[in-house]
């Protein structure tokens, strides 16, 4: 099931080559073709509805599984308005309930368009594994390795703007109701190590520490709060928006492009894997596969990855080079039946158009800023 080419990548020695060859990876791939006119749905309120205060009742679930047939794998983007409607809830625990209409507008100088999907037949290690630690200032506190964040549920986030992280729903509700740590979520910053003290003869330790700052609101799709029995990985993505801006880079938006248009074909993240508690740590895979929801992959990863910024190097047409963009959410293990063969895959949300224009929207409170990043 994996790669033969995978296996090296546990050798501590290999580590500091690979991460000076795959890092700048500059990959020979053809440009897309620009475009120059292209039709974008975007998200506009239509009311803001209060709801009752929050319980908090639910309990965090960080290791996520679910199942997938044929009919939910070849399904079409949801249309439904209703589903793209969101919760926002506040840091005192209300609520409040925000109805959206979609808005077909014409965007011009646009991102590549698009192509058609191709169609073709428990969050865990697969094989050798292949994820790296990321250590030393150099690696941890430099961009795109600072833009992951921990979330205070025991999850991870990715830096979306000065002031907001996306995560997975999950960390934050269950379907039916915020989880108990929701309450008072914080987000965790990595800041440089501290020498924690030596023993006679050794070298010190560094450990990295962590700066926690509160959250104002937290954003979550109606499409996700459907009641457990209903819930899927279609719409597992929160937006949490911070109490005061940060000064740290982050890393922008994009709509997922088939695995084709994507450098290399490849997905990367960084997440706070709870099998090695105070690491970042580090994977790249290729695509397997992918639906119009999600993305179907083979990354190794643990329990506290939800919630991981999944990022691709993506063409960007004003800048007219290859750019790392965030294109989805990790979210956890997902066992797919097709053709009555049974599969498994670790699993990411894909940005739509529609899933790009709410969050979008969140972050940057109107539709006029919403064109393609």
């Amino acid at each position: 099931m994996v790669p033969n080419w995978r296996l090296g990548l546990a050798h501590p020695c290999c580590i500091g080559l690979l991460f000076l060859l795959l890092l700048p990876s500059s990959v020979s791939v053809r440009e897309p073709r620009h475009q120059s006119h292209v039709h974008r749905t975007l998200l506009k309120p239509h009311a803001t509805l209060p709801l009752s205060r929050s319980r908090f009742s639910a309990k965090t679930q960080l290791d996520f599984t679910t199942h997938c047939n044929e009919s939910c794998y070849h399904k079409a983007e949801d249309q439904d308005k209703e589903h793209l409607a969101f919760e926002t809830l506040y840091a005192d625990g209300s609520r409040t309930l925000t109805t959206v209409d979609l808005d077909e507008v014409d965007v011009d100088p646009p991102p590549r368009q698009l192509t058609s999907r191709h169609k073709r037949l428990k969050r865990q290690i697969y094989g050798a594994d292949g994820r790296f630690n990321i250590r030393g200032d150099h690696f941890l506190l430099d961009y795109p390795f600072s833009t992951a964040v921990r979330i205070s549920t025991g999850c991870t986030g990715v830096l979306v703007s000065q002031q907001h992280v996306l995560t997975a729903a999950h960390c934050v509700h269950d379907g039916k109701d915020y989880v108990k740590g929701a309450k008072k979520l914080r987000v965790g910053f990595l800041i440089p190590p501290s020498v924690n003290g030596t023993r006679s003869g050794q070298a010190p330790v560094k450990k990295p520490l962590v700066r926690w700052v509160r959250v104002k609101r937290t954003r979550v799709p109606k499409g996700w709060i459907q009641g457990p029995q209903e819930v899927s990985m279609d719409f597992d993505y929160a937006l949490l928006e911070l109490r005061w801006p940060h000064r740290r880079p982050f890393m922008r938006l994009a709509v997922a492009p088939t695995s084709d248009h994507l450098a290399g074909k490849r997905i990367h993240f960084s997440g706070f894997d709870s099998d090695r508690p105070g690491e970042l740590v580090y994977r790249f895979c290729p695509v397997e596969d992918e639906s119009n929801d999600l993305i179907y992959q083979h990354c190794d990863a643990r329990p506290g990855a939800s919630g991981s910024g999944v990022y691709g190097r993506v063409w960007d047409d004003i800048l007219e080079r290859w750019e790392r963009k965030v294109i989805g959410i990790f979210s956890g293990h997902q066992w797919l039946e097709i053709n009555g063969e049974n599969r498994d895959y670790n699993v990411a949300v894909r940005f739509t158009p529609l899933k790009f224009a709410q969050i979008c929207y969140w972050v940057h409170g109107n539709k006029v800023d919403c064109s393609q990043d």
